[in-house]
């Protein structure tokens, strides 16, 4: 199965509350933090909550 790299490019900081909340399930801290995630539905859903925020890359 293919997964997702999720890397946090922007901050967090004066966003809404979901989306603070939605980057720290993907298991996001801080700016330049990156995650491995099996590419699911549910993963995709979290990515399209903060696209402005994160960046993606699918790794075969």
């Amino acid at each position: 199965m293919a997964q997702l790299k999720v890397t946090q490019v922007k901050s967090a900081i004066g966003t809404k509350p979901n989306q603070r909340q939605t980057l720290r399930s993907l298991g996001l801290k801080r700016i330049n933090d990156s995650v491995v995630q099996e590419d699911r539905p549910e993963i995709r859903g979290m990515v399209a909550t903060v696209p402005h925020l994160v960046a993606v890359e699918e790794i075969v």
